[in-house]
């Protein structure tokens, strides 16, 4: 259950920085928490370069559509 629960690639369930655990408890929300996550495991997950980049490239199109949302806001 811990590959459901508590995946190695996002922290592990012993560690205290588990991309969950600091996105609740940050409360971040669906955009950051998001990038939060894919910033959290973009050397973990997926073994290539390629990989690497785009779990990088979703974390910034998180943090993009935030700041859309926010400026549309304002």
């Amino acid at each position: 259950m811990d590959a459901v629960e508590h995946p190695n690639h996002y922290g592990g369930k012993d560690n205290p920085y588990e991309a969950i655990k600091v996105i609740e408890a940050w409360r971040l929300g669906f955009n950051l928490g998001n990038a939060v996550k894919y910033i959290s495991r973009h050397d973990k997950k997926n073994t290539t370069k390629q990989g690497h980049i785009e779990d990088l490239k979703k974390a910034l199109f998180y943090l993009n559509r935030e700041i859309e949302n926010m400026e549309k806001a304002q």
